[in-house]
């Protein structure tokens, strides 16, 4: 091996041209043309020329090095080579890192990576959500990279999921393939990402246009609102009263468990959704009836809460409810055909089909985009005290129980010449 100790201690200190500078006996010193410097043992091991970093400088002094390359050359005399047993040693510490690894705990990270960029931030709730209602109960304990085909099967088809929510089961899927992707890059598994839907998942499961359409009836018919209202105010809980809000104002699951009391004015009786909360990314003022307000009342002088505080918080302090919160209560009413959002669709078919009100006012009053550009542009305002007297009407009805052959009256517009003044409202 040569000479030994051809290396001052103050020669490695100045030495500032990049190179290799042999101390003996196999150790060398890298000085790259960034000026940072290395120490590198060249042995030999079962006939093959190896070459094994042993440490930046001055992290590792001259004298360190020397006793590094020492323990080095003397497994090698005893026949291991000092590399193999390296990569030995990592492979056992990343499988012992890994069966500590859970799908929860992947996915908790992946969220927190991509967070950033999300534009809406209601990606990070929706992520959040779907994996911990429909993942998390059968693999999100599991080691990450135990997680095979058939776990992923069992979460897709439980309780008939692919087939009833294909679309729920869809976005599961992705999900599930996206985290499982992370988890391999991050080395904490190996192998073929079982979620994956291209040649894998398609063959053991229907395609989702390929699939009957499956009839719901999540939308519950307006005639039977005052009777279902009855029943929904004997349910106790926040979520009864956050599914009650948001039948009385028409709203988005979703924008009612994001609100906060600096958006409500109870004088003005107004909720103002800020733009990055709404689905069309624009501000949007809801009127809010006196049934509306009393909820509000009730909730404030239960929680006596801060202007940034969540009008309806969930069990966790100061986070919003769960959208599964809203589905509970509906459930514990034997109602499970019903969804929360379908109740946009009742006031939508009670609005079309009980009242004078213009389709535009009651478009307006879901948030939806009204007319085509030109009239956009020229329709500057939001019909807003019309529609607090449509809502008012609406919140009313939702009071009332009907039996057949009742003709309930509301507001209606000014007749228009050649049209029957009389035309009801059912």
């Amino acid at each position: 091996m040569g000479k030994a100790h051809k290396l001052t201690p103050l020669g490695v200190e100045r030495q500032k041209v990049a190179g290799l500078y042999g101390d003996g006996a196999g150790l060398w010193l890298k000085v790259t043309p960034g000026g940072s410097k290395s120490w590198i043992l060249r042995y030999t091991s079962v006939g093959r020329e190896r070459w094994a970093g042993l440490g930046p400088y001055p992290d590792v002094s001259l004298a360190d090095a020397r006793d590094r390359a020492a323990d080095y050359r003397k497994k090698v005399r005893s026949g291991i080579d000092p590399l193999d047993e390296k990569h030995q040693r990592d492979t056992l510490a990343r499988a012992a890192r890994a069966k500590a690894v859970t799908f929860d705990w992947c996915a908790a990270e992946y969220i927190k990576a991509h967070r950033a960029g999300w534009k809406n931030p209601k990606h990070v709730d929706q992520w959040t959500n779907t994996l911990a209602t429909y993942a998390s109960p059968t693999i999100g304990k599991l080691e990450v990279a135990k997680i095979d085909t058939g776990h992923i099967i069992t979460v897709l088809t439980e309780d008939n999921l692919w087939t009833k929510k294909a679309e729920t089961a869809s976005r599961l899927r992705g999900r599930m393939e996206n985290v499982l992707a992370w988890a391999t890059t991050r080395k904490y598994r190996s192998g073929d990402n079982p979620a994956a839907w291209q040649g894998h998942l398609d063959n053991l499961l229907p395609h989702r246009s390929k699939m009957q359409k499956v009839k719901h009836h999540a939308a519950l018919p307006w005639a039977e609102m005052g009777a279902f209202m009855v029943e929904l105010r004997k349910q106790e809980g926040v979520g009864a009263r956050a599914l009650e809000f948001a039948i009385l104002t028409a709203a988005r699951s979703g924008e009612v468990r994001g609100m906060t009391w600096g958006e409500v004015d109870l004088k003005a009786g107004v909720w103002i959704v800020p733009g990055e909360r709404m689905k069309a990314g624009r501000e949007h003022r809801v009127p809010l009836p006196e049934h509306a307000t009393k909820v509000l009342q009730s909730m404030r002088a239960e929680t006596k809460p801060m202007p940034n505080a969540i009008v309806f918080p969930g069990v966790k302090s100061g986070k919003p409810l769960s959208d599964m919160t809203l589905t509970a209560v509906l459930k514990r009413m034997k109602r499970a055909d019903l969804t929360a959002h379908g109740f946009r669709s009742s006031f939508r078919d009670w609005a079309a089909e009980a009242t004078n009100y213009p389709r535009d006012m009651a478009e307006m009053a879901l948030a939806h985009t009204v007319g085509d550009k030109v009239e956009a542009a020229y329709r500057r305002g939001d019909m807003f005290e019309k529609r607090r007297r449509m809502m008012i009407d609406w919140a009313r009805y939702c009071d009332t129980i009907r039996k057949e052959g009742d003709v309930v009256q509301f507001r209606r517009k000014a007749p228009v010449r050649g049209m029957n003044s009389n035309k009801g409202l059912a």
